[in-house]
């Protein structure tokens, strides 16, 4: 360390050109020097500053605007959507009523749907059942009137002899000529 103070105090006599030289005495330049940079600075800088901080004091003035229009149209549209979220809750709860009722409506037609094709079933059975009836006493009408027929002929083929077919003969012959009488 002492090895640069003495350089730097030994380079204090070296004639840089001709009246101007290197001056190593801290106070009478340092103070001298400040003064003039300083002035320099503030006469020439204040311009400067004052365009540098006006550019920034801008800068900062129009984030912040920008900000601000940002933050609103964040919080209207966020208003919108809760608005948009409270509609959608109260059409979600509209179509869940809506849906259930339909479900009941639909029940309800459904088991009425159910107990009129029972009643059209039990109705066409029913009627099924008193069409097979009235065949079922016709063939056995049919059969009896058949049986007692051929009862009633062999009854007669038995009984009748040629005496009796002379008798029903004349008998048949006289309601004809009764029938042509009273034509007449």
């Amino acid at each position: 360390m002492q090895n640069i103070i003495n350089l730097v105090i030994s380079s204090g006599y070296w004639p840089i050109a001709g009246n101007f030289g290197l001056n190593t005495n801290l106070l009478e330049t340092n103070l001298i020097n400040l003064s003039v940079v300083l002035s320099l600075l503030v006469y020439f800088g204040k311009g400067v500053l004052n365009n540098l901080l006006s550019n920034r004091k801008q800068t900062i003035l129009s984030t912040i605007n920008d900000a601000e229009e940002r933050y609103n149209e964040a919080t209207d549209k966020l208003n919108q959507a809760r608005t948009r979220l409270e509609r959608a809750k109260v059409k979600a709860n509209e179509i869940r009523v809506n849906g259930l009722s339909q479900i009941k409506r639909e029940k309800k037609e459904l088991i009425n749907a159910a107990d009129e094709d029972s009643k059209r079933l039990e109705d066409s059975k029913n009627a099924t059942i008193r069409f097979e009836e009235q065949r079922t006493i016709e063939q056995v009408r049919q059969q009896v009137s058949h049986l007692a027929l051929e009862r009633a002929l062999e009854a007669l083929n038995k009984r009748l002899n040629s005496e009796l077919h002379s008798r029903v003969i004349d008998y048949h012959i006289g309601l004809l000529r009764a029938m042509e009488s009273t034509t007449d």
